[in-house]
């Protein structure tokens, strides 16, 4: 997996213990996790639908009644 084996994988955990430390990690972690979690359940969901009503389109009734007046 992107070459990354065993001895990068634990420095690149060093150094993140080093940055965050010890007791930030289980948030950093739980954070990521929902981040994920949210991603995946956007992804599957359906579009939403749009429900606001639209204008009602007017019918012009003196126009059409004039017209059958003329011919």
């Amino acid at each position: 997996m992107f070459g990354l084996g065993m001895p990068e994988l634990i420095i690149i955990l060093i150094i993140v213990v080093v940055l965050f430390g010890a007791s930030r990690l289980p948030e950093l972690g739980k954070g990521i996790g929902q981040a994920i979690k949210n991603f995946k359940k956007a992804t599957n969901e359906p579009d939403e639908i749009d429900v606001t009503p639209k204008k009602p389109v007017e019918k012009d009734t003196n126009s059409s009644s004039e017209g059958q007046e003329k011919a």
